[in-house]
């Protein structure tokens, strides 16, 4: 039974911290069904009182990040006299964080997101990505960090943006029966090599399900189940004979994969 409810989402930034923290508590309800309201780049009193209106117009559950202390007193008080639960996601750690480096922290709300040199890595990462997507470009494919092979639909795009947004430049090539796999992909030297698979009968679902989505129900060797696992074979065994690193991401998220990979990367850089 399905159980609806508001969610605030209160934040000094653009409130991504909060998304991540929140989609990743709810994925451990799924009768929970909230009814978001996001408020970002709460920085001032009368912005706080905003919030504070919100929430007694639609009562439900508080969780924020804000680092001004003034703030979050306002925020808290508010929200004990509306009889809410208010949650701080982020102040406990870093008092503690503190109390353990010995050192105060800097109160500045944003700083996450402060233009850096990694903020610019991110960036050009991200850039890469899009030029290296399903074998685009293989000319430069040493540039690369992470070279993922895979065949159609086991998620290597979201995987690639998603390493790209932790500063990693991957690309990806699509095996596909009948056309050869580029070489430089399958030779290049610099970047680590993974090969994604997946169980064939999630495969053909999740293909049978692209194809209705583009008004498309012609039955093929696309969405054929022995082909589909014949297929899945032949890119196994091109994995097994160059000796790559193999991850099923038949029941695995694309945060759960790609953290898998940046493990790997950096047990990699560490024996180098």
């Amino acid at each position: 039974m399905s159980r609806k409810f508001h969610l605030h989402k209160v934040s000094d930034a653009t409130g991504e911290t909060l998304e991540v923290v929140a989609r990743a508590c709810l994925a451990q309800f799924p009768e929970a069904e909230p009814v978001e309201h996001a408020w970002p780049m709460v920085r001032e009193e009368n912005q706080i009182a905003e919030v504070l209106a919100g929430v007694k117009a639609n009562p439900g559950f508080v969780i924020f990040t804000i680092v001004d202390d003034h703030l979050v007193e306002k925020l808290v008080h508010g929200c004990r006299q509306l009889q809410v639960p208010c949650i701080d996601l982020l102040n406990p750690v870093l008092a503690q964080l503190g109390n353990y480096l010995g050192t105060a922290q800097t109160a500045r709300p944003g700083s996450q997101h402060v233009m850096d040199a990694d903020y610019f890595s991110k960036i050009e990462a991200l850039h890469y990505v899009l030029a290296h997507d399903d074998g685009k470009s293989v000319r430069d494919i040493e540039q690369a960090d992470v070279v993922l092979f895979g065949v159609s639909r086991t998620s290597k795009t979201p995987t690639c943006i998603y390493l790209a947004n932790h500063g990693l430049k991957a690309a990806n090539i699509q095996i596909t029966p009948g056309i050869p796999t580029p070489p430089e992909a399958i030779h290049a030297q610099r970047p680590l090599k993974i090969g994604l698979t997946k169980n064939p009968k999630r495969l053909v679902q999740i293909r049978r399900q692209r194809l209705e989505l583009n008004g498309q129900h012609e039955e093929t060797d696309y969405v054929d189940f022995d082909s589909v696992a014949e297929e899945l074979l032949e890119a196994e065994a091109l994995y097994d004979e160059n000796g790559w690193d193999v991850i099923d991401v038949s029941r695995k998220s694309i945060e759960e994969t790609a953290a898998t990979i940046m493990q790997l990367h950096r047990q990699r850089l560490e024996r180098a």
